[in-house]
């Protein structure tokens, strides 16, 4: 039977490949442009207006690229534009979010552990957030005070800083650090799509006119792509992050996330001065690692919110009805017998130190909060457990997706 889980799963799927495609293309031309920027120098007999210029060599072909300070003194026949890359990131991943973490909120975005919220509120706060934050950077970056770049990304630091600890406030850990990641990256695309291209079009536009285009829309553009460039290492460590417990699940994943908005300065500092020639600062990296072993250290302090007691009156309405649902006491002794072994504060599995992806299964109301996990990973799939180590029956595999679909008021498994 295909059912609305089945559906959902390769919705989720297809539009994180999406995701993953166009952020690729989205990183590796903002990179690329950036490596680009800091590398010209000037070239004797380049045309009137020309800022700098670089050979490169690239599939077996040379490349002469000059770059304008402001702007030719004639439009070009042709001129490519390099937008849609961020845009279709930032809506696939905005997709990403809704079908993960809104439809699936009783799952993966509200935990009562931390804030007893309504589907609702939480959605709400998601949503809001990210509106709130796009529009609080860029009034600052508008403001006198923003016109000192380097003080303008302290105070962004600060800020990012504090809203990673207000989300893991009202979320679940995963949570909290997906959606400083989702943030940022609105901040970024917010960058491209609010900024750098309406200025670039305002240039070209005074071209078209036979104007002189005013070189301050250049610069404001450089500064936002500037930002863009140091806030993409730590929107990548936050997306990834929701694979990986020890991150978003320990007590400091707050400090966690600002120390890796630090290493994403350390590391492109490296990169940025060495293709601006401005020498090779090899120290960058050995403030890297310890910027990481701090991360490492913290991580091992203790358990956040997943190791708090769980009993069936903290969870949510949603959760609750798998408790109630016919065969529930039939999976919870499967679960618990082919699944615990790992999945428990302390595993007992030999390799395995920690809970894969902080997912407990050693109570019934565990076992009803990670309900839908259960079902896709062991139910309609045979991932979990991993070769079938513990020998699952097909039965009992039958047996979840029975259950399940009773608690989602569908017909049972035929």
């Amino acid at each position: 039977m295909l059912d609305y889980t089945f559906w959902l799963e390769w919705a989720q799927f297809a539009v994180r490949w999406v995701h993953v495609i166009t952020a690729i293309a989205w990183i590796g031309s903002s990179f690329y442009f950036i490596a680009l920027d800091l590398g010209l120098r000037p070239e004797a007999g380049a045309p009137r207006g020309v800022h700098g210029a670089a050979w490169q060599v690239h599939g077996g072909g040379f490349y002469h690229i000059q770059k304008y300070l402001v702007a030719p003194e004639r439009m070009p026949s042709e001129l490519t534009w390099f937008k849609w890359e961020s845009y279709a990131t930032w809506l696939s991943g905005f997709a990403m979010l809704i079908l993960v973490y809104w439809l699936g909120a009783e799952f993966f975005l509200v935990d009562p552990r931390v804030a007893d919220i309504p589907v609702w509120a939480a959605v709400a706060i998601s949503f809001g957030s990210l509106v709130f934050g796009w529009l609080a950077y860029d009034f600052i970056c508008k403001t006198r005070f923003g016109d000192d770049n380097t003080r303008l990304m302290v105070a962004l630091y600060v800020i990012l800083v504090a809203l990673a600890w207000g989300y893991t406030q009202v979320f679940s850990g995963r949570a909290a650090l997906l959606h400083l990641g989702a943030l940022t990256a609105t901040i970024m695309s917010g960058n491209v799509f609010l900024i750098i291209i309406p200025n670039q079009k305002i240039v070209v536009a005074d071209l078209v006119a036979g104007r002189v285009p005013d070189p301050k829309y250049g610069k404001i553009a450089k500064q936002r792509s500037t930002h863009n460039n140091y806030l993409t290492l730590p929107v990548l460590f936050m997306m990834v992050s929701n694979h990986y417990p020890l991150a978003f699940s320990s007590a400091w994943n707050w400090l966690i996330a600002a120390l890796v908005f630090l290493m994403g300065v350390t590391i492109r500092h490296f990169f940025n001065s060495h293709h601006a020639h401005k020498g090779t600062p090899w120290w960058t990296w050995g403030v890297t690692a310890v910027l990481f072993a701090l991360v490492v250290w913290l991580s091992s302090l203790g358990p956040g919110d997943e190791a708090v007691g769980l009993d069936e009156a903290a969870l949510a309405p949603a959760q609750a009805r798998f408790v109630q649902a016919p065969g529930f006491d039939e999976v919870a002794g499967i679960v618990m017998g082919r699944c615990s072994m790992c999945h428990a504060a302390e595993p007992g599995f030999d390799g395995i130190g920690r809970a894969p992806k902080g997912v407990h299964l050693e109570t019934p109301a565990q076992i009803a909060a990670a309900a839908r996990q259960i079902y896709v990973q062991s139910g309609l799939t045979h991932a979990m457990p991993p070769a079938n180590l513990s020998l699952m029956e097909e039965a009992e595999r039958a047996a979840i997706r029975a259950w399940y679909r009773q608690a989602m008021g569908l017909a049972s498994a035929g």
